[in-house]
């Protein structure tokens, strides 16, 4: 596979970019509605719940804007994304249980029919920020019988749900990408290629010799260090993998 980088906006398509963007609204409102001065004097759990709702949404945008050149960081920002939504949950389970709340368990209405709540499939067109925005909005309505309750119980359950959600879909991608990661390499690998193919290319169209240890057409280049520093002799083609030279 060939080196390819070019601008990408794909996460406008994707059920964790969409779904995080209903957690990362119904967070802010949630925190506006019940995360009061009586329980965060100094708003340090308001800020901490919707930065972290923030950061979710902005590491998976950025991670698969980042899909092109490096896998690797998609995969590593995707993974910071689920450890954001992890520290969210872990704010709402303590609000819970602050409250002396019960905490939905499997098998509880509310919960199955949250958890079972189907997306969407976008349907953009040119225009799809103004579309994306219509889009997520519509989603977050599907929700709204919980997350706009009057009830803080409720609310709190229903994020938890979302938050778990969220993270199930986020592993599938970090294990796709790493799939694609084992069939294709990385971006390091794939410009090694292409630089060992340009190479191949010069060689041929300069007449050069053949390496005498595996065949391959021989490129010029020059010596870094040493005491022939500075002069030029006949490299294989496939170096790093083949080390034969000749001199010029």
């Amino acid at each position: 596979m060939g080196v390819n980088i070019q601008f990408s906006q794909v996460y406008f398509w994707m059920d964790s970019w969409i779904l995080a963007n209903v957690i990362q609204l119904a967070t802010q409102d949630f925190c506006e509605r019940f995360v009061d001065y009586r329980m965060d004097p100094v708003r340090r759990l308001y800020d901490q719940m919707v930065m972290a709702a923030r950061c979710g949404v902005a590491n998976i945008a950025e991670g698969s804007a980042r899909h092109s050149t490096s896998i690797e960081t998609e995969m590593r920002l995707l993974d910071v994304a689920r450890a954001s939504f992890d520290e969210l949950q872990g704010d709402i389970f303590n609000f819970l249980l602050r409250h002396n709340a019960d905490v939905w368990g499997i098998g509880n209405h509310d919960r199955e029919l949250v958890w079972q709540m189907r997306l969407d499939t976008p349907q953009y067109s040119n225009d799809y920020l103004h579309e994306a925005a219509k889009h997520i909005l519509a989603q977050k309505s599907k929700f709204g019988r919980w997350l706009e309750n009057s009830d803080p119980v409720v609310v709190a359950n229903a994020l938890l749900v979302l938050c778990l959600r969220v993270n199930k879909i986020l592993q599938a991608q970090i294990e796709k990408r790493l799939d694609t990661f084992r069939r294709e390499g990385g971006f390091s690998e794939n410009m090694t290629a292409e630089r060992l193919e340009a190479r191949k290319a010069q060689a041929t169209s300069e007449a050069a010799p053949v390496c005498p240890i595996c065949g391959q057409p021989m490129v010029k280049r020059m010596q870094r260090r040493g005491a022939n520093q500075g002069r030029e002799f006949w490299g294989c083609s496939d170096y790093p993998r083949c080390k034969g030279v000749r001199p010029l």
